[in-house]
């Protein structure tokens, strides 16, 4: 059976469309057994993104930045404040592209070759973004600008240059609860990238 001949849509109410659009979809789904259950599921669309783990294979470092989030605020987040990798929407770029636009607005590096790690659904229960991860080494002399972030878009973005050892021991002391931060930091231990 294929996904698709498993999916009937019955309804879709648009529930807001301010910031992102967050829909209600009322449809079928065919069970396993073969019998049809019809349920409703709210997805909050904001479009897809990427992140990259910036790093310097040198000084064996990781560049990560530091910056408040409202949503992590009002959910027990005491001071809102995350330390995160660099990321953005993709707006209408491509994932590279975007990525590399976020890096200069974020960090103010302006990067050289960038390699696409994998892909990922961040909240599939309920969010439609899908992830794009990246890598790229980074070193002084990229540095092109302040960085900061956009400040129109209410960005006020502060730089850490962390070990990647360190940058691990602050997801042990939940100092990093960043997600999509800790994939980056734990691949890029897996995988050797600063050995």
């Amino acid at each position: 059976m294929q996904p698709n001949d498993r999916i009937r849509i019955k309804d879709v109410k648009v529930l807001s469309d301010d910031w992102y659009v967050l829909k209600k979809t009322t449809f079928d789904i065919r069970r396993g057994d073969g019998n049809w259950q019809t349920v409703s599921r709210e997805t909050y669309d904001r479009g897809n993104g990427a992140t990259i783990l910036l790093f310097n294979g040198k000084q064996k470092t990781v560049l990560l930045t530091r910056q408040f989030r409202f949503p992590a605020f009002v959910n027990g987040c005491e001071d809102g404040i995350l330390i995160e990798a660099c990321a953005g929407l993709l707006e209408k770029d491509d994932p590279e592209t975007a990525i590399r636009r976020e890096t200069e607005e974020e960090t103010g590096y302006h990067v050289g070759s960038v390699f696409k790690l994998f892909e990922a659904y961040m909240s599939p229960g309920s969010v439609t973004e899908k992830l794009h991860f990246f890598a790229a080494e980074y070193s002084s002399i990229q540095k092109k600008s302040d960085g900061g972030g956009v400040v129109n878009h209410g960005e006020e973005i502060e730089l850490l240059e962390l070990g990647l050892d360190e940058a691990l021991n602050l997801i042990e002391t939940g100092e990093i609860q960043d997600g999509k931060t800790i994939m980056l930091l734990q691949h890029a231990k897996l995988k050797g990238l600063l050995e």
